[in-house]
C-alpha cells in the first residue's frame, strides 16, 4: 500500500455507555478513532492510534482489524480502557455526560510507529490539542492535515488549539463550536475569522441541516440523508470525518467526499454505538451518496 492512500487516524478508544429514548447500552465498542477508522477503512487505508487496556476485549480487536491497513499503533497497557457515559436528551440533539473515566488514555502519549510515519493523510479526531500537535511533528512526509475538535478545547486550551489551527488543512468544526472559536454569531463572519487563524478550508456542520466547506474562493453546501429513526447520535460527527478523509484520498472532489462522509454518518445514528456501521453494503452506501446533493 503505497503511502499517499494511507490514513493515520488519533483519537480516543473506548467503551461507551449510552442511553437515548430508545434504551440503553452498556460497554459500546466506541471512542472518536473507532468511529472514524471504521468510516475510513470501508473505503480506504486506515492506520488508527490510541490506547487501550487490558481489559479491552477481543471483539474490539476484531473490529479494528478488519476495517484498519494494520493495528500496530494501538497501544496496550496494563489497566482501564477510557469508558465514558452519555444521556441524550429526547430531542436527540442534547446530552448529559453522566461519567468519564480515563484509565490508561490519562497517561497516553501517542507514538507513531516509523513504517507509518510517512503518510500523506493525518486525521486529527477530536482529542487534546497538544496531543494533535505531537502526533502531527511526529509525520515525515507533510501529510495533510483534517482536525476535528469541539468546545472543550476551544475553551480550556485556546492556545493549543491556535497553534494547531496554523498547521491545518481542513477543520471540520460545528455551528456552535466556530462561534465560540471566533465570537461571531453569523455563519459567514466565523469562518472568515477561523481562516484568518490559519486553515486552509474549513467544514461547519450543521447536524441534521447538512454541512458546507468554504475555503478563499469556494463556498459548498450538501444536504443529509433523511434517517427515519434516529436511534444514537455518539460518533456521526467522527464517522462524517473519517469518510471525507478517505473520499480525499481516493482522489474524489470535496463535494464527492462530504456525500460519502454524510451517507455514513446517516447509516452510524440508525443503531447504538457502531452496530449499523459493521452491516453497511456497499450498494446500499452507493445508493445513499447518490441521493445526497
Amino acid at each position: 500500500m503505497k503511502s499517499s492512500n494511507k490514513i493515520l487516524i488519533l483519537g480516543s478508544i473506548g467503551l461507551d455507555t449510552i442511553e437515548t429514548q430508545y434504551g440503553k447500552k452498556e460497554s459500546l465498542l466506541g471512542g472518536s478513532a473507532t468511529y472514524a477508522t471504521i468510516a475510513a477503512g470501508i473505503n480506504g487505508a486506515a492506520v488508527p492510534l490510541g490506547i487501550v487496556g487490558d481489559d479491552f476485549p477481543s471483539e474490539g480487536y476484531d473490529v479494528f482489524s478488519k476495517y484498519s491497513l494494520n493495528i500496530n499503533n494501538i497501544e496496550e497497557q496494563s489497566g482501564a480502557t477510557f469508558r465514558w457515559g452519555g444521556k441524550y436528551h429526547d430531542d436527540g440533539d442534547g446530552r448529559d455526560t453522566l461519567f468519564t473515566e480515563l484509565g490508561v488514555f490519562e497517561k497516553f502519549q501517542p507514538l507513531i510507529k516509523q513504517s507509518d510515519s510517512n503518510v500523506s493523510w493525518l486525521f486529527l479526531a477530536n482529542i487534546h490539542p497538544a496531543m494533535q500537535m505531537s502526533v502531527l511533528e511526529q509525520c515525515t512526509n507533510n501529510p495533510v492535515v483534517i482536525i476535528d475538535t469541539m468546545n472543550l478545547w476551544i475553551d480550556t486550551t485556546p492556545n493549543e488549539l491556535r497553534m494547531l489551527l496554523n498547521k491545518t488543512n481542513i477543520l471540520l468544526i460545528n455551528e456552535s463550536e466556530i462561534f465560540e472559536l471566533t465570537e461571531s454569531a453569523n455563519v459567514e463572519v466565523a469562518v472568515n475569522k477561523a481562516l484568518s487563524m490559519g486553515p486552509e478550508k474549513i467544514i461547519v456542520k450543521f447536524g441534521s441541516k447538512g454541512a458546507r466547506y468554504f475555503s478563499s474562493n469556494e463556498d459548498i453546501s450538501i444536504g443529509v440523508f433523511p434517517v427515519l429513526k434516529a436511534i444514537d447520535p455518539t460518533g456521526a460527527g467522527d464517522v462524517f470525518g473519517g469518510g471525507f478523509v478517505s473520499g480525499l484520498a481516493d482522489g474524489l472532489s470535496v463535494y464527492d467526499s462530504m456525500k460519502r462522509g454524510t451517507a455514513l454518518a446517516s447509516f452510524c445514528i440508525e443503531d447504538f454505538g457502531v452496530t449499523r456501521l459493521l452491516s453497511i453494503e456497499p450498494d446500499e452506501l452507493e445508493e445513499r451518496i447518490d441521493s445526497i446533493n
